[in-house]
């Protein structure tokens, strides 16, 4: 019993900073319907940054995720402007040259990372990266801990934004309905620009979060792209509370399955859960009509 109520607080703490990273991906997929397969690639930058920080200037993951957030921001922002706004209204042969888009970006910065850091594994050294609270007999990661609380404050202050402020707002309605949002005033393309890069401030959260247990390689984009995919689909489109509650179960799944299974499997849980949701829930969380979820509308 023990090793499960262990197994089972593990997988928590992991799946909030997870779902951190998710939100990222499913703010901007609510907005702007599709998806963004170069979300992962802009955790490992985020993650680059907060290394960079750690290393060359001795600043603690935790402190560097206040710079890397901005970062992303303005990267993710000129990404939305520069590229993906040019194409949206393009007629094309292929209407997922959107997605599309998004590989291309997903490969240069990746290969631009490999460039600059080549494939060499790297992690960040901290005083409390091995350090442990003990409660009873349950051992609690003091990182993962951290970053537990950290990813949950920000998924409020996401909501609080959404929920509460004029611009948060019209984030909401051009999600629910670009051409209704852009009669009622609300200019689609300048709201599209602040939500990828409001996302893209999210995965770099999630990623200097994760970064104290976690190794580094540029090809890590691609792990994080398929967690926060599968959680999305998971949560529900579009859905912040069901991306958070979605995290926190792949996070367990994976933990659980790590302790009674393999822990060489550990990424292959998420995946078994993403095909159970396709085959057995394929509106996600949000189909089972929580109150939590069905207040968020």
């Amino acid at each position: 019993m023990l090793d499960f109520l262990q197994a089972l607080i593990w997988g928590i703490l992991l799946g909030g900073m997870y779902a951190l990273i998710a939100i990222g991906m499913t703010l901007i997929m609510g907005v702007m319907k599709i998806i963004n397969l170069a979300h992962g690639a802009l955790v490992m930058v985020g993650m680059y940054i907060t290394y960079v920080l750690n290393v060359q200037f001795g600043l603690d993951p935790y402190i560097g995720l206040f710079i890397a957030m901005p970062t992303l921001f303005l990267l993710g922002a000129l990404i939305q402007l520069l590229l993906i706004n040019r194409i949206i209204d393009v007629d094309a042969i292929l209407p997922e040259n959107q997605v599309l888009l998004t590989v291309g970006i997903m490969v240069v910065l990746t290969e631009t990372m490999r460039l600059l850091f080549h494939s060499d594994y790297r992690s960040v050294q901290t005083s409390y990266a091995s350090e442990n609270i003990h409660i009873g007999g349950i051992s609690l990661s003091v990182p993962m801990t951290i970053g537990f609380f950290v990813a949950l404050v920000f998924v409020l202050l996401l909501h609080l934004f959404l929920k509460k402020t004029h611009y948060g707002r019209m984030i909401r309605a051009t999600a629910e309905d670009r051409i209704a949002a852009q009669y009622m005033g609300i200019p689609p393309k300048t709201v599209t620009v602040v939500t990828f890069g409001l996302g893209s401030a999210l995965a770099a959260a999630g990623g200097a979060l994760l970064l104290p247990i976690f190794y580094l390689w540029p090809d890590i984009g691609h792990l994080f792209t398929a967690k926060a995919f599968i959680i999305t689909i998971l949560g529900g489109l579009g859905s912040i509370v069901g991306a958070f509650f979605g995290g926190l179960l792949i996070g367990v799944f994976e933990s659980l399955g790590a302790t009674y299974v393999s822990m060489g499997y550990k990424d292959v849980y998420g995946l078994v859960v993403f095909l159970l949701v396709l085959l057995f829930l394929p509106g996600g969380l949000k189909s089972l009509r929580f109150p939590a979820l069905r207040r968020e509308r």
